[in-house]
């Protein structure tokens, strides 16, 4: 809810990217010291090459590398079926899906009873919208971090636990897991 939050929100809710200079400025916030310590793990940032480029002068500021790029390499299909899916209670905020979190009362939430009700972002012209520019700019992403030796592609179709199980096995091969 802070003034950049709300900067943030009105791109989302609409469907368009955040532009990247907004993005990269409410990463670097997010990555102080103290969250880069140990390591870290960002999802669903950098999305643009220009938002990789940004968060490569951060990390050079705190002197810390970036040891990899991961991509779940998914069919737009399987990605739409996903998004859609998603439900979040009217009244707390928690989240479901239609069908991998199912509530157990279809509509109400488990937890105070609230209606689940389809997030703007969640709804298919705006998940549509959303998934054509991303897909537009990874390109240039990939080929950013292709170019860097920093890519790594996972293949994001199959089952949740597939797919985890596939990213598992990277990060383990690459030594980004502790025992």
């Amino acid at each position: 809810k802070s003034p950049l939050g709300r900067r943030v929100q009105r791109y989302v809710t609409s469907g368009r990217l955040v532009p990247n200079a907004l993005v990269v400025q409410v990463m670097a916030k997010r990555l102080t010291s103290s969250a880069l310590g140990d390591g870290f793990v960002l999802d669903g940032f950098p999305r643009t090459a220009g938002q990789a480029a940004g968060l490569d002068r951060v990390l050079r500021q705190r002197k810390v590398p970036l040891d990899g790029a991961v991509y779940l390499a998914t069919p737009l299909p399987v990605l739409v079926r996903r998004l859609s899916g998603r439900r979040v209670c009217g009244r707390c905020g928690l989240n479901y899906h239609i069908r991998t979190m199912r509530p157990k009362r279809a509509g109400r939430c488990d937890r105070c009873r609230g209606q689940l009700i389809v997030r703007k972002d969640d709804q298919l012209a705006t998940i549509r919208k959303r998934l054509a520019i991303d897909r537009r700019t990874a390109s240039p992403l990939l080929r950013y971090y292709q170019r860097e030796g920093l890519l790594h592609r996972v293949d994001g179709r199959g089952h949740i636990e597939t797919v985890f199980g596939r990213s598992l096995k990277l990060l383990r091969r690459k030594g980004w897991l502790r025992s």
